[in-house]
């Protein structure tokens, strides 16, 4: 078995809420009242990948912001919106869209009736992210004035990280940049002797099909060129350019003044 090169030293400096009692969390509370909730996926990965791989990365994204703004984090949501993988491959497991947007009205609601007022949602699986904007559509009306919330997705934090991901595959999924980034994070749970490229055909398409309509092996892009070098570059850019994002997020307000807004809410 091989040693991870990436010994998780932000893991001993991130929030994790799940380590707290209710009584420290309140304490926590008063000095910051934005949270983060990492999303990821338990789907197939192609051959080479643990299907865990989305939820690895938006949690160890997370705890590298975490560490570096304090802003806390819940456990990272594992089982979310993989249709698009459909029943071809063992491994995939997924809620409903609809399931999945109530889930996030759920517990984003807990949150805010138990005092959370700032929300960022970190999310690392593509296929996540039309239900979450739908769900943040309807949470930032339903709870105007009372919570600022957003969803942004790990693979597009700035432009420079989204054409590395895309640099192999515009319709990525177990490519290059995933398996560099598990390479770094999760090497014992990569199996690079098995790994397979399948290229994406999807550049000149005008309908969008699900995955077992584009990939022979779940895959889609090259990832027999991994690196754990890359890999560890990737992410640390991905962490700073979350903590640069959170640190705005905890200091921003509404563009207008309460008196523009108040009473124009709507619940759904």
């Amino acid at each position: 078995m091989k040693d991870s090169l990436y010994q998780d030293p932000t893991v001993s400096q991130s929030c994790r809420l799940e380590r707290l009692s209710w009584t420290e969390i309140a304490e926590l509370q008063k000095k910051t009242n934005c949270l983060l909730v990492p999303v990821g996926a338990t789907e197939q990965h192609g051959p080479h990948l643990p299907i865990n791989t989305d939820s690895v990365i938006a949690e160890k994204v997370c705890d590298y912001a975490s560490g570096k703004t304090g802003v806390p984090v819940l456990p990272v949501m594992a089982y979310s919106v993989s249709a698009g993988h459909t029943t071809k491959w063992t491994g995939t497991f997924s809620m409903s869209h609809a399931t999945f947007i109530e889930a996030i009205k759920d517990l984003v609601g807990f949150a805010v009736e138990t005092g959370w007022r700032r929300v960022v949602l970190l999310n690392a699986h593509m296929g996540n992210d039309a239900s979450l904007r739908v769900a943040v559509d309807v949470l930032r009306v339903k709870y105007l004035g009372q919570l600022q919330i957003v969803v942004v997705n790990s693979f597009t934090l700035s432009d420079e990280i989204w054409q590395y991901f895309i640099s192999d595959a515009a319709d990525l999924h177990a490519n290059k940049g995933e398996t560099d980034l598990m390479l770094h994070l999760a090497p014992d749970t990569v199996r690079m002797e098995v790994v397979e490229d399948d290229p994406d055909r999807t550049t000149a398409t005008v309908f969008s099909y699900p995955v077992s309509q584009t990939s022979l092996n779940g895959v889609t892009g090259n990832p027999s060129e991994g690196s754990a070098a890359q890999g560890a570059w990737l992410f640390e850019m991905m962490g700073e350019a979350l903590a640069s994002l959170l640190e705005r997020a905890l200091e921003e307000e509404p563009p207008l003044p309460k008196s523009a807004w108040e009473g124009t809410g709507f619940s759904f």
